[in-house]
């Protein structure tokens, strides 16, 4: 059967970053899969439309919109620069650092809170005369542990909101813990790895002025994000939600809608496009149900299995991907919400061991490296320990609840 290697190939590529033996990336490599699936005819033309979950995309694009109308409108700058400019020494600017990029990764796309937080951190290091790298380690991971928190902190959770139908609440009240818990440790580790950069006191304190801002639009963006927030709390559709208040946003007298566009990850969407129908070609050929008994001998169906399965498989073709694979054995697991709850605070945690485990840590390190170079052990260092026991202290959360 066509469907197998189409896949196989689909995911080494996934694993590789790109195509073997050609320049194709990784998100080249899904739409290949996906156009393979309908030519060797795993699936109809009609079969791979209706794989498409327009509820996720949907989501997606909205959550993308809002969050590049908040940066674009200076209120990740001005959040940042208000909380980091009352850091008196290393380890409250550390504690700063760490609680808004998380907390502002669990409301928004943690992605766009890496775009906006990293030259505002170098900003205010350059200020102070510190070593900037812990700080921008901190973003990294602490953007990926807030963003464990809710269905809209990043991409993968989107996905499985759409796919498990549990509702924004439920899902913070499951995760936050794990979240919060997490934090913590985390910032413990930079300050015992960086221990020497993070006792030196500032010689001066930071003057920077405030970063400019489109008044009428950054309020405008505030008001939209927090009604988007209050209608995913009350049970309005978070696509419905998310598209509705994305498109409000493009109504605007004083922001080009392009400087929007331009902050969309249109890439992303496509990778998600394509994924579902890969994916839909396996289900077709009845995987799902072997995978899932595959998940009982692996003990993948218990959740330290599910977690370790997780993060082994986003640390090889990245979370999205993983999450793709693994949603299809998940309906069939004894306790579906626990499952889900699993795969998303595992797949996201994992993104925490290495460098490449996640694209915000990718963002982070890509727009810093003519300040600062961080190596792939630099990042191990603090990465690994704070993913490991994260992931663990998730699992054994979950188990418990």
């Amino acid at each position: 059967m066509a469907a197998i290697p189409i896949f196989i190939v689909t995911y080494v590529a996934l694993a590789l970053g790109r195509i073997p033996g050609l320049k194709s990336d990784r998100v080249a490599a899904t739409i290949v899969g996906a156009a393979a699936m309908v030519v060797f005819r795993v699936l109809t033309f009609e079969e791979a439309e209706r794989a498409v979950d327009g509820g996720t995309l949907s989501l997606l694009f909205g959550m993308m919109i809002i969050s590049a109308a908040l940066d674009v409108s200076g209120v990740f700058a001005l959040t940042g620069f208000y909380v980091m400019r009352r850091a008196k020494n290393p380890m409250t600017l550390l504690i700063a650092v760490s609680t808004a990029a998380a907390v502002l990764s669990a409301m928004m796309i943690n992605d766009v809170i890496c775009l906006a937080f990293t030259p505002l951190v170098l900003h205010i290091c350059d200020a102070l005369e510190c070593e900037p790298k812990p700080y921008l380690i901190a973003l990294a991971t602490s953007s990926n542990i807030g963003s464990v928190a809710t269905i809209t902190g990043n991409p993968q959770n989107i996905l499985i909101a759409s796919l498990s139908h549990i509702s924004y609440g439920r899902f913070a009240l499951a995760l936050l813990p794990v979240t919060v818990v997490a934090l913590a440790l985390n910032v413990v580790i930079i300050r015992v790895v960086y221990k020497s950069e993070l006792t030196k006191p500032f010689s001066h304190p930071a003057r920077s002025a405030p970063p400019h801002v489109q008044r009428a639009d950054l309020v405008k963006a505030v008001l939209v994000g927090a009604g988007v927030l209050v209608a995913f709390m009350v049970g309005v559709p978070p696509a419905l939600a998310a598209l509705v208040g994305g498109s409000s946003m493009l109504l605007t007298r004083a922001t080009e809608p392009k400087e929007l566009y331009a902050r969309t990850d249109w890439t992303l969407l496509a990778l998600f496009a394509s994924l579902f129908v890969v994916v839909a070609g396996i289900e077709h050929i009845g995987l799902a149900a072997e995978l899932a008994s595959a998940f009982t001998v692996l003990r993948a169906d218990t959740v330290f299995g599910l977690s370790a399965l997780t993060a082994l498989l986003s640390n090889l073709v990245s979370n999205v991907p993983a999450v793709m694979v693994l949603k299809t054995a998940v309906p069939h697991l004894p306790d579906p919400e626990t499952a889900w709850l699993t795969l998303a605070m595992a797949s996201t945690l994992a993104g925490n061991l290495t460098l490449s485990g996640s694209l915000a840590t990718i963002i982070v390190v890509e727009r810093a490296q003519e300040r600062t170079k961080i190596t792939f052990g630099d990042f191990l260092k603090v990465g690994a320990p704070s993913a490991v026991v994260s992931v663990a202290l998730g699992a054994l959360w979950l188990s418990l609840r």
